[in-house]
């Protein structure tokens, strides 16, 4: 095997992805830093048993673990950002009120997520605690579509499920862990003629529920349906209200929903959403509600705090994002004079990216559009225009 090959799933970032996504992270953070969200930098190793505590447990199998050659403890290449952030928010920052923070760093999979996916994403999200009102989910929607919107990603479409719901319809029916389990996959899979046959002993209400859920999804009118059929529960109606609500206030945005979905059903608590859009074939993003996530990390204060957030991939968003225009730059000659190199200083000083021709070589730049040229004119290093600047 050439020494040069990398493992599968793992690839360079070349000039051109890589400008494109640092130009994305950058706007991205900036946006979130808009709505008044702080930057953490969680350390992309921890000690396996806390980054797999609580919601963590189900990256397990996507988690690349080793052993600390100090401490000799186990230790894990974190699979998602959004536990350590919960741990910050529990352990570190204890803080009482509300708290906004975002996150922008590399996370490593044991398994790509998909077909042709990279097993090191760029995973950027936010996260907000302390609220447990829906005016928190309708900020972090918000801004996520926002972030989109500044990517220039547009016919964005958002769709929505709860996890209340199916947790409403199981309330009063005791069921066996695999029982559950065969019960979300039917729902998941839309299997009304498996799920008929999973729910032939349970009570009559929550039996119709559940197969009326295989149905229930498309546009608003679900949530008109779904009042009809399943609204037995209090908490089903309100995990549908507050779906409502939220779809009223996406100004600009398609609102779908698909009330059996169960992406993530033992991570979120509340309302999740998946945001797509024409460019792109999955969902460039998601996010949701998981009230209690920082809770088992314990504290001097009451940390079972409610929490929703969202996160995506940005390796992934450069892929459905327009090509950004290259930024311009002044092509200099290369000489020692005193002249010149202040000339060149100064231009660098003032924000510009000046490119200097080294002796005896062509310059050979993908990156930079060389709009302008350093001349020397009457013993003054003058910019002047070039034929490029007209392309």
């Amino acid at each position: 095997m050439s020494a040069w090959l990398l493992p599968d799933h793992i690839a360079d970032v070349l000039p051109s992805e890589a400008r494109h996504i640092e130009e994305l992270r950058r706007l991205l953070l900036d946006t979130a830093r808009s709505y008044g969200y702080e930057l953490v930098i969680p350390p992309m190793i921890e000690h396996l048993d806390s980054l797999l505590t609580g919601t963590g447990e189900a990256l397990g199998l996507q988690t690349f673990k080793l052993v600390d050659q100090l401490s000799g403890r186990s230790l894990g290449l974190r699979a998602d950002t959004t536990p350590q952030v919960a741990r910050i928010d529990a352990h570190l920052l204890g803080r009482k009120g509300i708290t906004r923070l975002a996150y922008c760093g590399p996370v490593l999979h044991a398994r790509p997520e998909r077909a042709h996916g990279t097993r090191e994403p760029l995973q950027l999200g936010a996260e907000l605690y302390g609220h447990a009102g829906r005016e928190a989910d309708l900020e972090i929607l918000s801004l996520a579509l926002d972030c989109l919107r500044a990517a220039s990603i547009d016919h964005l479409s958002v769709d929505m499920a709860d996890a209340r719901i199916v947790r409403g319809l199981l309330a009063e029916v005791p069921l066996e862990a695999e029982a559950l389990h065969d019960v979300h996959a039917a729902l998941a899979a839309k299997d009304e003629s498996e799920l008929s046959q999973l729910t032939r002993n349970f009570p009559v209400s929550a039996r119709n529920g559940l197969l009326a859920l295989v149905q229930l999804y498309g546009d608003e009118k679900v949530l008109v349906e779904a009042e009809k059929r399943l609204a037995s529960s209090e908490t089903v109606r309100a995990a549908l209200a507050d779906m409502k609500w939220l779809a009223a206030r996406l100004d600009g945005a398609k609102t779908t929903f698909d009330l059996a979905d169960l992406r993530g059903y033992s991570y979120y608590s509340g309302t999740r959403f998946a945001v797509y859009a024409q460019s792109a074939g999955d969902a460039l993003l998601r996010g949701g509600r998981y009230d209690g996530v920082g809770a088992v990390f314990g504290h001097k204060l009451d940390r079972d705090r409610p929490a929703v957030g969202f996160s995506m991939d940005v390796k992934q968003l450069v892929r459905a994002a327009p090509t950004l225009p290259l930024k311009t730059a002044i092509r200099a000659p290369w000489s020692d004079a005193p002249g010149l190199r202040a000339a060149v200083a100064s231009l660098r000083g003032r924000g510009e990216t000046v490119v200097c021709a080294l002796p005896g070589d062509e310059n050979e730049i993908d990156e930079f559009r060389c709009d302008r040229e350093l001349h020397e004119v009457a013993g003054q290093w003058v910019v002047q225009v070039t034929d490029e600047s007209a392309h």
